[in-house]
């Protein structure tokens, strides 16, 4: 592949609008399994360097942003690609329904709480997408005012841009078949049923509101500061494989660097030799 994984997957508009109907969720980019789980591996050990360069410079962080439907595969993003980096250096938070302490703040509060520090990785599985789009399909907040959030995010993300964080929103589109096929796993297996949540069966009833609400936010904010992915995952190895290779890419274009402190390396390497020959 000569083009670069994030140009393939970033979202364009086509005439000012993108749609999630018009990306094909099976759809591998030519890439076979065999080399994809090959290149993955590779990948994994080139983000655990890249992250370790990151946590040791300390003054940048990146921020990766999971969306989709349920069943789309986000903890299996943390697992596969995200688990691939030092749990010192990285952050996972996982957005579920508001508290009561967090619905009586503004819709960022929890959000901007759990922002990586400098040197961090931060993976939020759901985010503040969620208060344009379960908030929409649920009439949970009138339409005047999930519509003005996207400007207010918008604005957030470009000032959390300017402190120093890359931002990386990815979607991971997955099928309604899919998603089918994958509950219904989930029902056989004693180990899986856990995962199951019969509230999920009424949510694929509003499976076009929420691809509408989806498609909107990616058109309204994706921007070059805070740009938007959408990653094809009905094939488990393909997402784990673009993902990967997508982190990587970001991770070049940061180019992260050991820090090099003002030592006296010859006096320090001498200093420890002397110690080296004295007895205990």
């Amino acid at each position: 592949m000569t083009a670069s994984i994030r140009d393939l997957l970033r979202a364009r508009p086509v005439e000012g609008r993108f749609s999630l109907a018009s990306v094909d969720t099976k759809a591998t980019r030519g890439v076979g399994r065999g080399k994809a789980e090959r290149e993955a591996e590779r990948d994994r050990n080139q983000l655990a360097r890249w992250q370790e360069r990151l946590y040791a410079e300390s003054a940048r962080s990146l921020l990766v942003v999971l969306q989709g439907m349920d069943t789309s595969g986000k903890d299996g993003t943390i697992k596969h690609v995200i688990g691939a980096m030092n749990p010192q250096g990285v952050r996972v938070t996982s957005f579920k329904e508001p508290t009561e302490r967090e619905r009586a703040h503004h819709f960022l509060w929890r959000i901007r709480r759990a922002l990586p520090a400098a040197g961090q990785v931060g993976a939020f599985n759901r985010s503040h997408y969620e208060d344009v789009g379960i908030v929409r399909v649920h009439n949970l907040v009138p339409e005047e005012e999930w519509r003005t959030r996207f400007a207010t995010i918008n604005r957030f993300e470009r000032g959390v841009s300017a402190r120093g964080a890359t931002i990386v929103k990815i979607f991971l589109h997955i099928s309604l078949e899919e998603q089918r096929k994958r509950l219904l796993r989930r029902l056989e297996d004693p180990t899986k049923r856990w995962k199951f949540d019969p509230k999920d069966l009424a949510e694929r009833e509003l499976w076009e509101p929420y691809t509408q609400a989806y498609s909107d936010a990616i058109t309204r904010c994706s921007t070059e500061h805070a740009p938007w992915y959408v990653v094809p995952a009905d094939s488990k190895w393909f997402r784990n494989w673009a993902i990967g290779r997508l982190l990587v890419e970001t991770f070049e274009e940061m180019r992260p660097r050991y820090p090099q402190p003002p030592l006296d390396i010859p006096a320090l390497q001498a200093r420890l030799r002397r110690q080296g020959k004295r007895k205990p």
